[in-house]
């Protein structure tokens, strides 16, 4: 099956989450293919606009836990920079999406947790329907939100993203509008699609040359450190989740998760 449908419509190139069995749980096979997209988007002359979303009405549940345990496999044969090599990897996703001189929109539905949130986090324009919940659940696993965390920092403030990082907790589509998470919340699927068809004419409104300038412009001016903090970050942050993913708390997360039983550490 294709982790990723590719369908370029206008000015527009929908890619697709494609993982409906584990609610798009991305796998590092998927992060490749949008890394590879993303580029051949980029060079598409007509191309202005990137939307990113989910079939069957999730848009992404998360990293692939199955990758996970197969870096652990390599980790227990002696690579131990395997846990880095695949968080940090996603990382550089992260990077490009936030970066790239397309518009990202992100159509959210359903299930929007951990690498999903990041993703959202890093899109232009996130706009979602009712029933979307969000969470950064990953230090329920025992892990730190890695390579999210700079993200959700950006997107709703330092404050908002400690209360949910560090909680777990699960935020319902109304309160991630209060807090800017997203930038429109719609009440059905009908209106959602009517919704992204307008932004979309906007954006074909605007010059493709102006929107990436602009683009530019707005994420040096948000930058207050030099042009390589965000890189070490996340490499410093890649290293973090290594770290916690081969220690007790990780091992004991992923136990608990296959187990489908609470961890040890929640009451």
């Amino acid at each position: 099956m294709q982790t990723i449908i590719d369908e370029t419509i206008g000015i527009a190139r929908h890619l697709t989450l494609n993982r409906p069995r584990q609610r798009n749980a991305i796998s590092l096979h998927m992060v490749d293919e949008l890394l590879q997209k993303l580029t051949e988007a980029e060079t598409a002359s007509q191309t202005r606009a990137l939307v990113l979303r989910g079939v069957e009405h999730n848009f992404c549940a998360g990293g692939d836990i199955g990758d996970m345990l197969t870096a652990q496999q390599g980790a227990g044969d002696g690579d131990t920079d395997a846990f880095y090599r695949l968080n940090r990897r996603f990382g550089e996703l992260l990077e490009r999406v936030n970066s790239t001189p397309l518009v990202v929109i992100a159509v959210l539905e359903g299930a929007v947790m951990g690498g999903g949130f990041g993703l959202a986090c890093s899109a232009d324009i996130a706009i979602a329907d009712h029933s979307c919940r969000f969470a950064l659940p990953e230090t329920r696993l025992g892990l730190p939100p890695a390579q999210i965390a700079p993200f959700v920092v950006a997107r709703v403030g330092l404050s908002q993203a400690r209360r949910l990082a560090l909680s777990g907790a699960t935020l319902e589509a109304r309160e991630a509008l209060d807090i800017g998470l997203i930038h429109q919340l719609l009440g059905s699927s009908t209106a959602l699609e009517a919704a992204l068809r307008e932004h979309l004419g906007n954006i074909n409104a605007c010059a493709p040359g102006a929107l990436a300038t602009t683009k530019q412009l707005l994420l040096q001016a948000a930058q207050i450190a030099d042009k390589s903090a965000l890189s070490h970050l996340l490499d410093t942050a890649a290293k973090h989740f290594s770290s916690a993913i081969q220690g007790s708390e990780g091992r004991e997360g992923a136990r608990a998760f296959m187990e489908k039983r609470a961890p040890e550490w929640q009451h």
